[in-house]
């Protein structure tokens, strides 16, 4: 189910690939689009468009969402508010994911866990959101934790990296 929110509908448009429902103030975009399922939002909203997005693709049934152009821009406070949306997407059960130009971040509440395998490359960070994120478990990357505590206040998860091998990130408790 492809959601395009506010100015996402002009990159969807580009890409040729047509959304199933348009969502938004339309702020960014300048205008409301000529389109057959569009959902017209007050600029005045406690949501985001993208937070919005992410709870019409729940109510809809969706389990794992995946947001693309939500990292980087002129805005950090929209991007650290992207991050926040995919942790509720998370506590609300769905797997949940920012995917940007050569990275990708994915939100892991307690109990869960995300595998990788040999291909993968690069760097590999790990932070806490919010309440301390208990029993870490990081295999197969050039640091290992096992059962570690982590906070938000000190970035013990930072450049770690993979290494060739597969590789395994879980926690226990938290975000």
């Amino acid at each position: 189910f492809l959601i395009a929110a506010d100015k996402g509908y002009e990159a969807l448009e580009a890409y040729g690939a047509p959304p199933d429902l348009v969502v938004g103030d339309f702020d960014s975009l300048g205008h409301v689009p000529d389109y057959p399922d569009v959902e017209v939002c007050p600029v005045r909203k406690d949501d985001t468009d993208s937070m919005l997005a992410a709870r019409r693709a729940l109510e809809r049934g969706c389990d794992e969402l995946l947001f693309f152009g939500c990292l980087g821009g002129k805005r950090l406070d929209h991007t650290l508010a992207n991050v926040q949306t995919i942790a509720w997407a998370a506590n609300e059960g769905a797997a949940a994911y920012l995917v940007g130009e050569g990275c990708c971040l994915a939100a892991l509440t307690g109990g869960h866990s995300l595998s990788f395998d040999e291909r993968y490359r690069g760097d590999f960070s790990v932070f806490c959101l919010g309440e301390d994120a208990a029993g870490v478990t990081e295999r197969g990357l050039s640091y290992t934790l096992e059962g570690a505590d982590l906070t938000a206040h000190f970035p013990l998860g930072v450049s770690n990296s993979f290494t060739g091998e597969s590789a395994f990130v879980s926690v226990e408790r938290g975000l």
